[in-house]
């Protein structure tokens, strides 16, 4: 089997440690793993298949001889080594944001669009953590009748937003336990026993930038140029993935039974979908896997064409890692 030498460009964060851990689970061909991070970091060692791998600096030299790079930083990085990567003949799958909506960039769910990943030049991008668990979730639907517009709600861990998330969430939690304060530090207002509905600056109608990604970066993955989706994104104190309410507005009805039908079958979903039986999908069952689930599937009340569901997926493998590698896998058939 040919292998390949990978880097992984933000090695040391959280994303960056999951990725390291699904390429080992995959079995994904990796004749050499190279580590890249900061110059802080630079020299100490992650495991990696059982033995000590040691990380490098992330500098333009370090991509010499590299077949594929995962990202795993922040845009300014992604932006100022994508250059040399590109340069020294490896693909970049870059976890940022840098890149998404370049036209020349494709921008992948490959449950979604495969097909997408052969028209790099380069630089692959891999969407926004709730965009991925929304479409994947929602895509199945367009084999019905497209979808003309959607209303989502995301309910979005507190590890989306890097590895202090949590420690600030259980930090707050004791603080609030034994009658202390406790100043956010990671978060703009407490997020123990809260919720914060802003996540990203305000970009657009008093709509933030994470909310806009749903509807932008929706629209390319699905190909469907004319989406509208009007989103409201929410920090809640849960560790680990995220929920989305979705509404999905088509052109003509799709029945409950119809929505259920095509999602059971839809790659990378799981229905759950038993109210009755108190079956539904929630981010404990969801987290530290893979599956996007999907259930309380209804009508909309209030348009006699929509549908209405749940999701929830893990946003730091689904959301992030696992997508990016599963990109990778495409690129090496």
């Amino acid at each position: 089997m040919k292998t390949y030498t990978v880097a992984i460009l933000g090695a040391t964060g959280a994303v960056g440690q999951e990725m390291m851990k699904i390429l080992e689970e995959r079995n994904f061909p990796v004749g050499k793993l190279i580590p890249l991070a900061s110059a802080r970091s630079a020299g100490k060692t992650m495991k990696f298949k059982g033995e000590d791998v040691v990380i490098r600096e992330a500098c333009d030299t370090a991509f010499e001889g590299v077949d594929i790079v995962l990202g795993a930083a922040e845009n300014d990085i992604a932006e100022k080594f994508a250059p040399a990567i590109v340069k020294a003949g490896a693909v970049f799958v870059d976890n940022s944001s840098a890149f998404r909506l370049n036209p020349n960039v494709p921008l992948i769910v490959p449950e979604v669009n495969p097909e997408d990943v052969k028209n790099h030049k380069g630089i692959i991008s891999n969407p926004n953590c709730s965009t991925i668990i929304t479409v994947t979730a929602v895509n199945a639907l367009n084999s019905i009748a497209p979808i003309k517009a959607m209303t989502a709600s995301t309910y979005q861990a507190v590890s989306g937003a890097g590895a202090n998330g949590p420690i600030e969430l259980m930090n707050e939690v004791e603080a609030l336990r034994q009658g202390k304060t406790y100043e956010p530090k990671v978060f703009s207002h407490q997020i123990a026993y809260n919720l914060i509905p802003q996540i990203g600056s305000e970009q657009y109608e008093g709509y933030t930038s994470e909310e806009m990604k749903m509807q932008n970066e929706g629209r390319k993955i699905m190909h469907l140029p004319q989406l509208n989706v009007s989103c409201t994104c929410v920090r809640v104190p849960v560790v680990r993935s995220h929920s989305i309410s979705v509404t999905c507005a088509f052109d003509s009805p799709v029945t409950v039974e119809q929505a259920r039908e095509v999602i059971a079958k839809a790659p990378g979903c799981k229905l759950v979908d038993d109210l009755k039986n108190k079956q539904y999908p929630m981010p404990l069952d969801t987290s530290n896997q893979d599956i996007v689930f999907v259930g309380r599937i209804r009508p909309d009340l209030t348009n006699p064409n929509a549908i209405c569901l749940w999701c929830c997926g893990d946003q730091v493998r689904k959301g992030a890692a696992t997508n990016a590698i599963q990109i990778a896998e495409l690129l090496v058939k």
